[in-house]
């Protein structure tokens, strides 16, 4: 959108980009910040799904800090020390007046002046004491943007439906992909050769899987649904693989069960059969 001009609620902290959409939102100097490829979720519109959920998440879990220690914090231009109060210099470098002032709203700014020459030195005590009750007006979380109350309140923005898992990395289907299937690749080592469809499968701290399936052999249309295939079983696998990974192992019997050991220390430390 313009500057200046809101996002619409649905769009709320969210950009579209070639590739899908990123969430940016800012709480009290901490941003927090995620990326939703299309490619990841299947499409642009399970991406922007993904997106505003997670918007939703930030928004109802970190709400943005109260709108009166927001007034508080002192700015870099600041030369007082007290946030809202600053002074008019007469001609000559001379404090003409100190001055408290507060936006309350859009409609209601309060401003009291203090002048020198009326009330004396003590002009900055009263500008401070009268900051401190104009804050005192301020209620409420900081307004960032007009959807956010709704999010807070549970107000669903976008339409509910299911929500796909996000793919793997080694199920992403990448742009240079001849075969529409993540994985398997047409490959022709020259101009002479046939060819043949290949399956590879990455995984961490394993390596590649591979398996070529010849065209001559098989058959142009064969090889390339055999490749399928073995990309499917590959996948499974390696799946199948992470989930014994994530099992709890069996804890091996402490010491002071084993019998053998038992035995040892009743017999007085030496190694002693039954």
């Amino acid at each position: 959108m313009p500057r200046g001009i809101p996002n619409p609620a649905a769009m709320y902290g969210i950009a579209p980009r070639p590739w899908g959409f990123e969430v940016s939102l800012v709480r009290n100097g901490t941003r927090y910040y995620r990326q939703f490829g299309k490619a990841s979720y299947g499409g642009l519109e399970q991406a922007l799904l993904q997106a505003q959920d997670w918007r939703d998440e930030v928004v109802r879990s970190v709400p943005p800090v109260a709108r009166r220690a927001r007034a508080e914090k002192l700015r870099a231009n600041n030369t007082t020390g007290v946030s809202g109060v600053f002074c008019q210099v007469a001609s000559g470098g001379r404090v003409r007046a100190w001055v408290a002032k507060t936006y309350i709203g859009q409609d209601e700014i309060l401003r009291t002046d203090f002048p020198v020459d009326a009330v004396g030195s003590g002009a900055l005590a009263l500008a401070i004491e009268e900051r401190e009750k104009q804050l005192a007006r301020m209620s409420g979380l900081a307004r960032l943007h007009p959807a956010e109350e709704a999010i807070r309140q549970g107000l669903t923005l976008q339409p509910p439906g299911p929500r796909v898992t996000k793919r793997s990395k080694s199920e992403i289907t990448r742009c240079t992909n001849s075969s529409g299937v993540s994985g398997v690749q047409f490959k022709m080592p020259n101009t002479g050769h046939p060819g043949y469809w290949l399956a590879t499968t990455f995984t961490a701290g394993k390596g590649s899987v591979c398996k070529a399936f010849s065209v001559k052999e098989h058959g142009y249309d064969m090889a390339k649904s055999l490749a399928i295939a073995e990309r499917a079983r590959q996948l499974e696998q390696k799946f199948k693989d992470a989930e014994e990974r994530l099992q709890p192992q069996p804890q091996a019997p402490s010491q002071a069960l084993r019998p053998e050991l038992s035995f040892q220390h009743r017999a007085g430390g030496q190694t002693a059969r039954p």
